[in-house]
């Protein structure tokens, strides 16, 4: 009963920190004081024992703070007019902002009064209506608020920036390059050193350093050349020539603009493999069955070209995204390469090689009415150059079994023939003469 009295009396005397009251320096001092002795009496304590120092720490703790105070600067909108009044302060802070500063223009919208359209460079920049996304100004590696800031895209190589940046671009447009020189560096990593940079970045011209003083020299792996950290963000890109000549794609650290640059060129067909490096056909079967079914297409379209079915359904049309594998089976992309690597256009042009020889054989009977049957043997079904038991003559075009080409020593029959009709043209006009 004794200890429950004094734990009644220790919660009446005890201070209630949310319901303080505004107090002088002098009366604060004094009130602390008499609960501190109030406090003692009621436990029993004086200042005397030995526990007096922690026991004072521990009813103290947590009493002597606000920990529910509003923190300084935080604005809590509880009604109407105090969102009012925080929308004029925000008026007036940007009315006393210097006029037509880079600062006043940050703080507010100047859609405006900025134009959709600026060329620089050979840069086609677009202003982004978009202002609820958050990209990265490439000029100055800084955050871009579309909600507050004004940017702009360009449409060639998709560079992005502040419209305050916008005069400080010095790079041209990636775009440009590839139109007027598209081709890509065979050399693998072609590294020349800081001295041949003057130790400055390869495009901006800032000091840079392998210490990191005063910025971090970070290698292309594509231009072997060294950029700063505005310039080279250690993106990642599958490098052409460690491709073409060990057969790598895994990702490299490059430059921003070596990996603009290489975006715009992935889908360009101009590889020629069998000029660059020719023994690759003999190490990676994929290369070479992707080879024959390129083949086999070229061999399918001038089926399609004559075949008023074939144009109507647009069967070529399956081809779109790869134009140039209609048009020859030489030039491959780093996007075709990258794609037989991983197994997807094999199994691509196979279904499209499916579909096409169904057409052909099956479906369209003017397109059956153009097989070939074998002179040599005279048997079998109708032939078609892209089956894949038959062959063809160079010089004439005629189908025949594979085996029965290669077993007979004679000429082509075709060709013997074709060549003696000439010769009875070239004769008849002269023994009309003689007669």
């Amino acid at each position: 009963m004794e200890c429950d009295e004094k734990l009644v009396r220790f919660r009446q005397a005890h201070l209630n920190p949310f319901n303080k009251q505004p107090l002088g320096p002098g009366q604060h001092e004094q009130e602390a004081g008499d609960d501190l002795s109030c406090r003692d009496s009621l436990l029993g304590l004086s200042h005397g024992d030995p526990g007096f120092q922690c026991t004072e720490r521990v009813m103290d703790l947590g009493l002597a703070e606000d920990h529910f105070s509003r923190p300084v600067g935080m604005f809590l909108a509880s009604d109407i007019q105090q969102l009012r009044q925080a929308i004029e302060e925000c008026k007036q802070v940007i009315v006393e902002l210097p006029e037509h500063s880079e600062r006043q223009k940050d703080a507010v919208d100047p859609s405006e009064d900025e134009p959709n359209i600026r060329v620089l460079l050979e840069h086609r920049f677009y202003k982004e209506k978009s202002k609820s996304v958050k990209q990265t100004c490439d000029k100055c590696n800084a955050i871009i608020w579309g909600l507050i800031q004004t940017w702009y895209t360009c449409t060639g190589c998709y560079y992005r920036c502040h419209s305050k940046c916008l005069n400080l671009i010095t790079k041209p447009c990636v775009r440009s390059k590839v139109s007027h020189q598209a081709e890509y560096e065979l050399s693998i990593c072609p590294e020349t050193g800081l001295d041949s940079q003057d130790y400055r970045c390869a495009e901006c011209r800032a000091p840079i350093s392998l210490r990191g003083v005063p910025s971090e020299a970070r290698q292309c792996d594509y231009t072997g050349l060294y950029y700063c950290g505005n310039c080279h963000w250690n993106d990642l890109a599958v490098i052409p020539a460690r491709v073409i000549h060990n057969w790598d794609f895994e990702p490299r650290k490059v430059s921003r603009c070596s990996m603009r640059y290489l975006a715009l060129m992935v889908s360009r067909p101009v590889l020629k493999l069998r000029e660059i490096n020719p023994l690759l056909f003999n190490y990676m079967e994929e290369l070479v069955e992707t080879r024959k079914l390129r083949q086999d297409i070229l061999l399918m379209k001038p089926y399609f070209i004559t075949c008023k079915e074939a144009m109507e359904a647009r069967l070529l049309l399956q081809l779109q995204d790869r134009q140039h594998f209609v048009e020859n089976d030489e030039m491959y992309s780093l996007q075709d390469l990258v794609d037989i690597q991983a197994g997807r256009l094999s199994c691509s042009l196979t279904e499209i090689h499916t579909l096409f020889a169904k057409h052909i054989k099956l479906d369209c009977e003017r397109c059956q009415a153009k097989g070939f049957v074998c002179e040599l043997c005279k048997e079998g079904d109708v032939l078609f150059p892209f089956d894949s038991h038959t062959s063809v003559c160079t010089d004439c075009s005629a189908v025949f079994h594979r085996d029965c080409f290669y077993d007979n020593s004679t000429t082509c029959p075709r060709c013997a023939r074709l060549s003696l009709r000439k010769q009875s043209l070239f004769r008849g006009p002269s023994a009309e003469e003689q007669a």
